[in-house]
């Protein structure tokens, strides 16, 4: 008797929670021809296979490791990974154990004509993938040169308009003004804290500020008009906090209404440019 586990997956890009039932149906069928035993069922939904953090899919390998099946049975190779290294790195380690991949849709056997079929699979399935997201990045550097927001929550003191422009919330956008106000004083952050929770401001999440929030909003370009887009540098290993400017950045002066007047902008990043050449803390 071969025990069979099935696994099923639906990312967000032009797909639905619909592909699921196909996915399983067919799988089903599958078993039912090579008379399987099913013995359980794996599904992870809105999740994407360009990496192996998948909550069902990382229980299914668990289970699988535990000797509670002998084969998974996938729709096709793409519902199991589009990377590489995840895909050879989980059927090594299974293969230890005993378990096999095999495919509902995609007839791959042992054969060396079946594996270099199944690596052309896996690698077409990461090069759809990888050049998706290519182009997300491209609709979305597009969007950008025009000035509009291009996805994510807005930074505390603006909305979005229903053409994608940014336009300001004045309620927020008094506690922006403040922030700024009283560091240009002078004022610590946590007399600058202090003064946001007496009045009862919260972050864009609805959360209490704090010295990181407040960094973040200090060293906001957009509050003077600057519009921006693009990750600092040091791309994806680099915290979106460090503010260094990336070759790719757009910034566009003139692109976002300003809440924050230059002059103060400027007092505020002299302070900080003065406080970082002495080795003071900005929250002091």
């Amino acid at each position: 008797m071969v025990r069979a586990a099935l696994y099923a997956r639906y990312s967000s890009d032009n797909q639905r929670a619909e592909s699921i039932t196909a996915q399983l149906r067919a799988a089903r069928e599958y078993c039912k021809r090579k008379e399987y035993v099913i013995v359980e069922e794996y599904v992870d939904e809105a999740l994407t296979g360009t990496n192996d953090d998948r909550e069902s899919f990382q229980r299914m390998i668990d289970d699988a490791k535990a000797g509670l099946f002998d084969v998974i049975v996938f729709h096709k190779v793409d519902r199991n990974a589009r990377n590489e290294c995840d895909y050879y790195i989980h059927r090594a380690q299974l293969q230890k154990h005993g378990v096999r991949y095999e495919y509902a849709a995609q007839n791959i056997d042992d054969s060396p004509e079946g594996q270099m079929m199944e690596g052309l699979l896996v690698s077409m399935a990461a090069y759809y993938s990888r050049n998706l997201a290519k182009e997300v990045i491209k609709g979305m550097k597009e969007n950008a040169y025009k000035c509009l927001h291009t996805g994510g929550i807005p930074p505390l003191g603006y909305d979005v308009g229903p053409d994608k422009k940014y336009v300001i919330n004045e309620q927020e956008a008094a506690a922006v003004r403040l922030i700024f106000s009283m560091r240009a004083a002078g004022e610590n952050y946590k007399v600058i804290l202090d003064a946001l929770n007496e009045r009862g401001y919260r972050t864009k999440t609805g959360r209490t500020f704090g010295k990181n929030s407040l960094n973040e909003i200090l060293r906001n370009r957009k509050y003077v008009g600057i519009y921006t887009f693009g990750r600092v540098a040091g791309g994806r290993q680099t915290r979106k906090s460090s503010h260094v400017d990336s070759d790719a950045m757009i910034q566009i002066p003139g692109g976002i209404p300003a809440i924050v007047p230059q002059e103060i902008w400027d007092t505020v990043h002299n302070r900080i440019a003065t406080q970082k050449r002495t080795g003071r803390s900005t929250a002091k």
